[in-house]
């Protein structure tokens, strides 16, 4: 009797196994999503995602060897923070991801390359701007421009456009993206004949009220701010409540709708640098808009609406440059991967994306976009180049 109900229970386990997928044969291959969706940096981590989700849906296989394999996005939260990033790497790599893309954020970046480079997993920098994040190693590219030219963009923005003679600039202590791009923006602007004013603030920050009268003290006619948006989006609060008026210049990590709401009926003059303006693909917008819409939680994701942000679309294009890196290689193994990047090329959202000999984009433009206070949304003003 034992033998049977052993029997029995075998052939009901096997034929649970089927139920539920086990015994499929289905080939799988595992992008590594280095995002953070929680801390300063939270909102833009999510909404890089949405792109490589939405990317994921309209690509979800690839064949290699001449079989189709499903590709699989493996998530770890890096938190927005240095000392989290070499934890949130580490899970990537013992889940046996062949690829990784990310992070929003230059310092994760940095702080987690070592992580991935030891375990000889080619990396993808989606909008991590920072020269350090490439710099000395084989493993990480990126599709997105760098601060020496995004510094070099708004020193000649605030010179021609605004004709600024002196501009303040803010940023986070210890923090390489915003201390980079000002010393970027910094050796450019006086260049121009602009006088440059600097000051940092601590971590965690929440009161600039003495940073925006110090702008206002110093007689500046600019204001930039290379901060994460949690900073960003109270700076903006903050200098409309002391009435201060000073144009402000906003990096890449401005480019945020939870911030261009934030000037909606104050009186902000408020100019971002970015790597998409909205209309420049309607028939991906539309598509894109709708896979949104058609779910709350891609939504909330989002900040609350659809409007497009430029690091969405970086996030799909990244998607697909690494889709394209796995159909040259072949292979689903990362050393072919890595060997096969640099000689991608690829037609994206945002543009023509190739690799230079230091695995950085071949970009010499920016998007430059301006706060409309009526409606919350961003408009086009340039497309500006160094």
């Amino acid at each position: 009797m034992k033998k049977v109900i052993a029997l029995v229970l075998a052939v009901v386990m096997v034929f649970a196994l089927c139920a539920c997928g086990g015994g499929s044969d289905e080939k799988v291959i595992k992008i590594g999503v280095y995002e953070p969706q929680t801390g300063a940096n939270g909102a833009g981590g999510k909404q890089e995602i949405l792109g490589m989700e939405y990317a994921n849906e309209m690509c979800p296989t690839v064949k290699i060897g001449g079989e189709e394999y499903k590709i699989e996005l493996v998530y770890a939260d890096n938190e927005s923070a240095t000392e989290k990033a070499v934890s949130a790497a580490t899970n990537l790599v013992s889940e046996g991801v062949s690829v990784v893309l990310g992070s929003y954020g230059s310092a994760v970046s940095i702080a987690a390359s070592d992580t991935f480079k030891n375990a000889g997993i080619p990396t993808i920098g989606v909008t991590c701007t920072n020269p350090q994040v490439t710099e000395g190693n084989e493993h990480y590219f990126r599709i997105c421009f760098l601060d020496p030219f995004q510094g070099t963009v708004h020193a000649n923005f605030a010179k021609e456009n605004l004709k600024a003679e002196k501009v303040y600039c803010l940023g986070e202590l210890g923090n390489d993206y915003d201390q980079g791009l000002i010393n970027y923006f910094k050796e450019a602007a006086e260049k121009l004949g602009v006088k440059v004013v600097t000051e940092s603030f601590p971590k965690d920050n929440s009161d600039f009220t003495s940073y925006l009268n110090n702008a206002k003290k110093e007689g500046a006619q600019a204001i930039f701010a290379p901060v994460s948006i949690q900073y960003a989006q109270l700076i903006v609060e903050q200098a409309n409540a002391q009435g201060i008026d000073i144009p402000l210049l906003g990096s890449d990590t401005w480019d945020n709708n939870t911030i261009v709401q934030a000037t909606v009926d104050k009186n902000t003059e408020l100019y971002v640098s970015t790597f998409y303006a909205e209309g420049g693909n309607p028939d991906f917008e539309k598509g894109i808009k709708d896979w949104m819409n058609a779910d709350s939680a891609r939504i909330e994701k989002n900040g609350g609406n659809d409007m497009l942000s430029a690091v969405t679309v970086m996030g799909y294009d990244a998607y697909m440059v690494a889709v394209e890196a796995i159909k040259a290689a072949d292979s689903a193994d990362p050393a072919a991967i890595m060997a096969a990047l640099p000689g991608v090329s690829y037609t994206g959202i945002s543009g023509d994306i190739s690799f230079n000999e230091t695995g950085d984009a071949n970009r010499d433009s920016a998007f430059i976009k301006s706060a409309n206070t009526e409606k919350g949304i961003w408009d086009f003003v340039a497309v500006q180049k160094a």
